[in-house]
C-alpha cells in the first residue's frame, strides 16, 4: 500500500503561532513515516507557491508550483494569497500515484503511530476517513520538547482538518474554487467524502493527530474571504446534492431528533442542508414544497 500525504507548507512570520506549529508538523511526519517503514510506503508531498518551496524539507517531495490563488477568483480589499484546494489536490494527483491520499492542514501534527494506525484502518476496507485532532496546551515552544508535547493527553476538537481518500474517488470530487485556511473549506471537502465514498469512517476523540493550541476556532482571514468561501461552498452543494444520501451522513444512525440535535451543534453539518437531505430521503421535493 502506498499513501501520499499532501501538505501546503508556506513561510509564516516568526512571530506567528504557525511558525512553530509547522516545524512540529514536519518533525512528527518524519517520526511517523519512520515508524511505518517496511509496513506502508509513505510519500510526503509539499505543494507550494514558488516563493515557499524552500520551506519544504529536503526529505519531502516538493511538487510543481501552484499557479493560482483565491486572488485569481475574486476581488478583495485585503490581499491574501490563499491556495485553492482543488489545485493542490490536482497537482499531487497528477504527479504522485498512490493507493490513498491524505490532505491535512499545515498546523496538524501526527502521533508516531499515525501511518501504522491508518494502514490498519484502510486494510479493513474503508475508502475514506476524516480524523479529528487533539488540542494540546501551547506550553512548549521548542522541538527539543516534542516528547513532552506528545505525552500530553490533549482535548478533543470537533473540526475537520485531516482527510483520507482512495484514489478511485477523486475523479468525482467537485470542490469549486474553495480556498484553504478559511471556513467552509472543511465542509466542502467532507461533503464530497460523504457523497462519493462507499465505506466512510470518522475517527473522533482519538490520539492520531494534534494541534498546538486549545482554541476551537481561530479566524485568521478577513470576513470577505469567509463570504467568498461560503459562496463556493454553495456551488459545491448545488453540484453534488444529487449524490448526497442522508444515510451516509454521520449521526444518521440515530433517531430523528437525536441526529438533528447532533448535526445542529456541529459546524460541519449545516442544518439546512441536513433538512433538505432528510426531505429528499422521504421523497419530498423541498424546492416545490418549501422554496
Amino acid at each position: 500500500m502506498k499513501i501520499a500525504h499532501i501538505i501546503n507548507p508556506f513561510q509564516p512570520v516568526s512571530t506567528s503561532d504557525l511558525y512553530f506549529a509547522q516545524q512540529v508538523t514536519f518533525e512528527t511526519i518524519r517520526r511517523a513515516r519512520n515508524e511505518a517503514l517496511g509496513v506502508v510506503d509513505v510519500e510526503v508531498c509539499g505543494v507550494t507557491y514558488p516563493e515557499d518551496q524552500t520551506v519544504v524539507p529536503k526529505d519531502f517531495n516538493a511538487l510543481p508550483y501552484l499557479q493560482l490563488s483565491v486572488l485569481n477568483k475574486g476581488s478583495f480589499k485585503v490581499s491574501r494569497k490563499l491556495p485553492l484546494i482543488s489545485e493542490i489536490l490536482n497537482v499531487a494527483f497528477k504527479q504522485v500515484e498512490a493507493d490513498y491520499y491524505i490532505y491535512s492542514n499545515i498546523d496538524i501534527s501526527l502521533y508516531p503511530d499515525f501511518y501504522l494506525k491508518l494502514h490498519a484502518y484502510l486494510n479493513q476496507g474503508y475508502d475514506a476517513l476524516i480524523i479529528n485532532r487533539r488540542r494540546i496546551q501551547p506550553i512548549y515552544h521548542s522541538l527539543n520538547d516534542l516528547d513532552l508535547i506528545l505525552q500530553q493527553p490533549g482535548k478533543s476538537h470537533p473540526g475537520f482538518d485531516c482527510f483520507v481518500f482512495h484514489r478511485s474517488l477523486y475523479s468525482r470530487f467537485y470542490l469549486a474554487d474553495v480556498c484553504i485556511g478559511v471556513p467552509f473549506f472543511e465542509i466542502s471537502f467532507s461533503q464530497n467524502l460523504f457523497a462519493y465514498s462507499n465505506n466512510f469512517y470518522w475517527l473522533r476523540d482519538i490520539n492520531h493527530t494534534f494541534h498546538i493550541g486549545m482554541e476551537i476556532f481561530k479566524r485568521r482571514q478577513p470576513k470577505e474571504y469567509v463570504d467568498y468561501n461560503r459562496e463556493q461552498y454553495y456551488q459545491v452543494i448545488q453540484k453534488i446534492f444529487s449524490d448526497l444520501d442522508i444515510q451516509k451522513i454521520p449521526f444518521s444512525e440515530h433517531p430523528l431528533i437525536v441526529r438533528f440535535f447532533k448535526w445542529g451543534i456541529h459546524p460541519c453539518f449545516p442544518i439546512r442542508l441536513m433538512m433538505k437531505l432528510q426531505l429528499k430521503a422521504w421523497g419530498i421535493d423541498y424546492r416545490k414544497n418549501f422554496g
